[in-house]
């Protein structure tokens, strides 16, 4: 099947630039530097965990989007913080997106009652510490064979987690 994904070219024509979609995962973690997963039984059938996964929209930053898909699958109770990027990537999605860019934003648990909703409606959710996690046993499909992702979210939360605006900037 041909590339449908659409390609930018440059005013001298000299440079192509993929269209990507983006998507979005938050990773949240707890003070006690836990992680939230689901896991869905109609995206993962076989009992797989994930983190909030979902896709950018059009007009959105990647933190506005990233914090609504965050509300729409854990409920408007939860309180987050976001903290910064952990990671972002290009992957193939499906032979009609050969190009998409993911990027996992960290974010603090702050607080709320999860309450799995949208298209996360009946999943199960469940903290897990990084010991729980390194466990070969866990199933996790996002994301997908890079735990070490997970593993980054909590070094960055003991790095970024208290830190303000100020602070930060006066290191610059």
């Amino acid at each position: 099947m041909p590339n449908l994904q659409p390609f930018i070219t440059n005013t001298k024509g000299t440079r192509s630039f993929a269209c990507s979609a983006v998507a979005l995962q938050a990773v949240v973690v707890s003070p006690e530097e836990s992680i939230l997963l689901l896991s869905s039984p109609i995206r993962n059938p076989s009992g797989a965990w994930q983190v909030v996964s979902g896709a950018l929209e059009a007009g959105e930053t990647i933190l506005d989007g990233t914090l609504r898909e965050a509300h729409e699958e854990l409920g408007s109770e939860i309180r987050l913080r976001p903290l910064g990027t952990i990671h972002a990537q290009t992957f193939h999605y499906d032979e009609h997106v050969q190009y998409m860019i993911a990027i996992y934003y960290l974010f603090a648990y702050e607080g709320g009652e999860v309450h799995p909703g949208d298209d996360m409606q009946g999943s199960q959710y469940r903290w897990w510490s990084m010991v729980e996690l390194e466990d070969q046993k866990v199933n996790i499909v996002v994301p997908p064979g890079q735990k070490w992702i997970l593993k980054r979210a909590i070094e960055l939360y003991r790095l970024w987690n208290g830190q303000t605006w100020e602070l930060q900037l006066s290191k610059l």
